[in-house]
């Protein structure tokens, strides 16, 4: 049966609900009136580090890069090479970018054993701080960085989980919302890739500094690297937390000395909501790359960095006829796989650090929270840290009482 539009979006609840999210986020992003560029220094200058470089290049109106840290000469030489870091002073030592009172904020992109040092560090100096996912090595960790920025509820602490700041993920959080899948029972996240993940070293003696994601002291893993990413969504769309979680995984192809393994699986259960969540990631084959896929009694949604189909169930394509409740477009647009896709308005997408450094301004002008904060971050590393321990120990690991925060 076909339905009129607007009948459609008034049966459906679009009307009042305002799943057209593209409206709301361009109103987020929107600079404060009395606002002035935040003076910002990076700590730590590899991939990750740089790469934010690039896009606070972007955004010049909002940031003023006036600080570089690094303790590897060559890094900082190439982060100077980026657009505003040729104007940055540079340090080798965090703690003496962290005394300088020209810098209001700062990016942490450490090695992950690091992150809770830093960030402590950054918090007891007055600093904004932005700290790169997983927010913490540990869950003792996350706790104690919950409790620290508690004690200063004037200073921002944002966790970099940049995928989910894209509208089409806040699209999606909405259509979970709005029962477009139903109730959802299962969640499948790959993160797969057919390569070392190693970078060149230039000598011997920088191996486990340059490499440290491949060893168990400083690294996480393919869970806390990749996997942290998917886990995190999870726990903000359903606001949840897994209660079970069991894991295995080895050094299953690259024989090359490193600790942390090259092919692992995850499996949690979300009791409350009724949830099974499968995570995997391996470095021996990358035709899945990125999947991630959210399945329920009404349809599935299917998801990439940057695209979105929903594939509705064969009863649920009775109500729409031929409105496309997804989009708002009069006629349903379907894909050769008979998916709708996922549309977030005319504009392309960006990065999603774009999104996720405009949060970031806007937090710590309002102060407010932003969408991913240290409370969202300590459940991702919680999350994280007990898929490891299933993982390495070969164990069940289960969520305890003291990891719930607000």
């Amino acid at each position: 049966m076909d339905f009129p539009r607007r009948d459609f979006l008034k049966k459906t609840g679009l009307l009042t609900s305002g799943l057209l999210l593209h409206q709301e986020l361009a109103a987020a992003f929107v600079t404060p009136v009395a606002a002035g560029k935040l003076k910002i220094g990076i700590i730590g200058c590899g991939d990750r580090g740089t790469g934010l470089l690039k896009i606070l290049q972007e955004l010049t109106d909002k940031f003023e890069v006036v600080a570089l840290c690094d303790d590897l000469p060559f890094r900082l030489t190439a982060a100077q090479k980026i657009g505003s870091g040729a104007k940055a002073k540079t340090y080798t030592d965090y703690h003496a970018l962290l005394d300088a009172h020209i810098v209001d904020a700062v990016i942490i992109s450490v090695p992950l054993n690091l992150h809770f040092q830093v960030a402590k560090d950054a918090l007891a100096a007055g600093k904004q701080v932005y700290l790169e996912k997983t927010m913490t090595y540990d869950i003792p960790q996350a706790l104690e960085l919950v409790r620290l920025a508690q004690l200063r509820p004037n200073q921002t602490l944002q966790v970099g989980h940049q995928y989910r700041y894209s509208p089409l993920y806040y699209r999606v959080k909405e259509m979970i919302k709005q029962g477009y899948l139903g109730k959802v029972t299962q969640i499948d996240c790959r993160w797969d890739r057919n390569g070392s993940w190693r970078r060149p070293v230039p000598e011997p003696s920088l191996e486990r500094k340059i490499n440290w994601r491949m060893y168990r002291e400083y690294s996480g893993g393919l869970a806390a690297e990749l996997l942290s990413h998917q886990m995190d969504f999870i726990n903000w769309a359903f606001d949840t937390h897994a209660d079970e979680v069991f894991g295995t995984g080895g050094i299953d192809y690259y024989k090359d000395g490193r600790e942390t393994y090259d092919n692992v699986q995850v499996m949690a259960r979300y009791a409350k909501e009724g949830i099974v969540g499968n995570f995997g990631a391996t470095c021996g084959n990358a035709r899945d790359g990125y999947l991630f896929k959210l399945k329920g009694t009404k349809g599935t949604i299917s998801l990439l960095v940057d695209e979105g189909v929903y594939y509705p169930e064969k009863d649920t394509l009775k109500q729409y006829g031929t409105v496309d409740g997804v989009t708002g477009a009069t006629k349903i647009t379907w894909n050769k796989d008979g998916g709708i896709p996922i549309t977030t308005g005319a504009e392309p997408l960006k990065d999603g650090s774009w999104y996720a450094l405009n949060d970031f301004y806007r937090a710590v002008n309002e102060k407010k929270l932003p969408d991913s904060n240290v409370f969202t971050g300590a459940r991702a590393a919680c999350t994280v840290h007990l898929a490891n321990k299933a993982i390495y120990n070969h164990t069940i690991e289960k969520w305890q009482p003291e990891y719930n925060l607000t």
